[in-house]
């Protein structure tokens, strides 16, 4: 796979890490621009909490785990919670959030 940038970690034929341990900010930030995508240090915080999460359960948070963060951290109702997740990431929760989040690619997942 033609990776536009050189990220020090392997990563599978889809560019996800293949080892969530691998990631690190500076690992997030390239992945994101490789994404087309420049967040905003509130934006951050999901990643955060994708990471804390996976430390805690060692699984990548499913779509529903971020929506209830950002209900209960933003003070909104998860629709709009929702809303705001999928027009950070507009090609979607698992293409864009976990793989900026150094999560392996889910086998099969519902993304929202």
């Amino acid at each position: 796979m033609n990776m536009s940038l050189d990220i020090a970690a392997s990563r599978d034929s889809e560019g996800y890490l293949v080892d969530p341990e691998d990631w690190t900010p500076e690992i997030g930030r390239e992945l994101a621009l490789e994404e087309g995508l420049e967040l905003a240090a509130p934006d951050w915080e999901i990643v955060v909490f994708m990471r804390d999460y996976w430390r805690e359960h060692q699984v990548a948070p499913d779509v529903r785990h971020v929506v209830e963060y950002l209900a209960d951290e933003g003070g909104m109702d998860k629709r709009s919670a929702k809303d705001h997740l999928f027009r950070l990431f507009p090609y979607g929760y698992v293409k864009q959030a976990c793989k900026i989040a150094g999560m392996m690619r889910p086998r099969a997942w519902s993304t929202g």
